[in-house]
């Protein structure tokens, strides 16, 4: 998670050379929980602000724009002129809304899961996971001193139910949601510790 008080000093720096900065605020829902820095500590040092309600909050699509007044008039007529525009809405507000008010609150269980599995890798071996880096719901396992490829190995992990990311060919990503219960995150974990064991 960025560090709220290096946003701070950046705003600090770009605001008198006229520079405007955006947040991509997808995972947005995920550093308030893990820092308990406030939304509103975020939107200050932004001009606009983006947020997505499928990741961490479980809708099925949905995201907003923030920002004031007259930006959000001129974002909606580029919008418009981009074709951007959806009608009938509402279901996707509902959804947004309800993951906002039910799902919010559950997102430290997601960052613990994350923890938990970051930690049963970590105890094979220590340069599988840096386990500073394991603030929220994503666990990044370094396959540089492994016998086996990012790709492979999350081809061996969907074999057995298991889904995850290769980003280059020495690094796999992880990612704990709500749809997990503790007895598949247990499962998952015998099945990427054993997977990893097998290539060490």
């Amino acid at each position: 998670v960025q560090d709220i008080e290096a946003i701070e000093r950046l705003h600090k720096l770009a605001t008198p050379l006229g520079i405007k900065l955006h947040l991509d605020g997808a995972r947005i829902w995920n550093a308030h929980v893990a820092t308990q820095t406030p939304f509103a500590r975020y939107g200050a040092c932004f001009e606009t602000v983006s947020v997505c309600f499928s990741k961490g909050l479980g809708a099925p699509i949905g995201s907003m724009l923030l920002s004031t007044r007259e930006r959000i008039e001129d974002a909606r007529i580029w919008r418009k002129r981009f074709g951007g525009g959806m009608r009938q809405v509402g279901l996707l507000a509902a959804a947004a809304d309800f993951g906002l008010t039910h799902h919010l609150g559950r997102l430290a269980q997601d960052h613990a899961n994350a923890r938990k599995i970051a930690e049963a890798i970590h105890s094979i071996d220590s340069r599988l996971v840096d386990l500073d880096t394991v603030e929220t719901n994503i666990v990044g396992i370094d396959l540089t001193n492994t016998r086996i490829t990012a790709g492979d190995l999350a081809k061996t992990l969907a074999n057995a139910g298991v889904l995850s990311g290769a980003l280059g060919s020495h690094y796999l990503r992880l990612v704990t949601h709500g749809d997990l219960n503790s007895s598949e995150i247990d499962q998952a974990i015998g099945v990427i510790t054993s997977s990893l064991r097998a290539v060490i």
